[in-house]
């Protein structure tokens, strides 16, 4: 896609990596339009049934756009409707999960909170700094601290731009787990074959089922769940898990 945005795939595994690390893994647009194309690829790869993102180094998994390049856009609208690379993560259809690495800062702390799942090295820190240039984050930095790590401590990182060290993510649950970094990877790579050896369609649907639990009442919420459960029990995988835990064997799911 780009030399700044690395793709791979390995086995059921797809990897993205933001690959700038002699500039912390800053985003530039032509890195946003590269990270775009990224999860498209992967969407339309059926053989694709757990994504990782990650940063290239071990200072940062991303600190945001690159202050630099924002001065390019001529208006304030422009700036607002350019291609955004945490609009890019949430579009992914499969599971995803944020190694995150080093610093998470701005929107790099926006893409890690759009991916499903957080794991963190132990040199890992988190902030949203942006109050500290004029401005407020604009990739979902307010809902997704609000849900992740609660109110006050969202309105604590938000208002003081100051950063948390990966301890306290996790204590406030911005992250599931806190690893050395020689390990992360492995971590999260152990997390991503974990659900690929799931059901992908049901896989998948739990994504959406879980999206949307944030944003409908209790009643919607389960009524939304039991039908998406519905559409996974009708799925020839879901009969291929239950003939196999007839049979004492390991299912095999082909997402169908």
């Amino acid at each position: 896609m780009s030399e700044n945005i690395i793709v791979k795939r390995d086995g059921l595994v797809g990897i993205i990596t933001i690959n700038r690390p002699e500039k912390l893994n800053a985003m530039t647009p032509p890195m946003a339009s590269a990270l775009v194309e990224a999860v498209n690829h992967f969407n339309d790869d059926d053989r694709i049934r757990c994504v990782v993102l990650t940063g290239a180094g071990d200072r940062a998994f991303c600190a945001g756009s690159d202050i630099k390049t924002l001065d390019e856009y001529d208006t304030a609208w422009n700036f607002r409707n350019r291609p955004d690379y945490c609009d890019a993560i949430r579009a992914l259809l499969k599971p995803s999960i944020a190694a995150v690495n080093g610093y998470a800062f701005g929107g790099g702390l926006e893409t890690a909170m759009a991916c499903d799942i957080r794991i963190a090295s132990d040199n890992a820190t988190f902030a949203a700094p942006e109050i500290k240039l004029g401005w407020i984050g604009g990739g979902g930095m307010a809902a997704g601290l609000a849900h992740a790590v609660g109110p006050s401590n969202a309105a604590l990182m938000i208002m003081t731009g100051d950063p948390i060290d990966a301890a306290t993510a996790e204590r406030w649950g911005l992250v599931s787990r806190v690893v050395p970094p020689a390990s992360l990877l492995d971590a999260a790579r152990a997390i991503a074959d974990t659900i690929a050896s799931r059901a992908p369609i049901a896989a998948e649907t739990a994504k959406l089922n879980l999206n949307a639990a944030w944003d409908l009442s209790l009643r919607n919420a389960i009524t939304y769940e039991r039908d998406l459960q519905t559409i996974c029990f009708a799925t020839a995988d879901a009969s291929e898990g239950r003939a196999a835990f007839k049979e004492k064997r390991s299912p095999i799911f082909q997402r169908r």
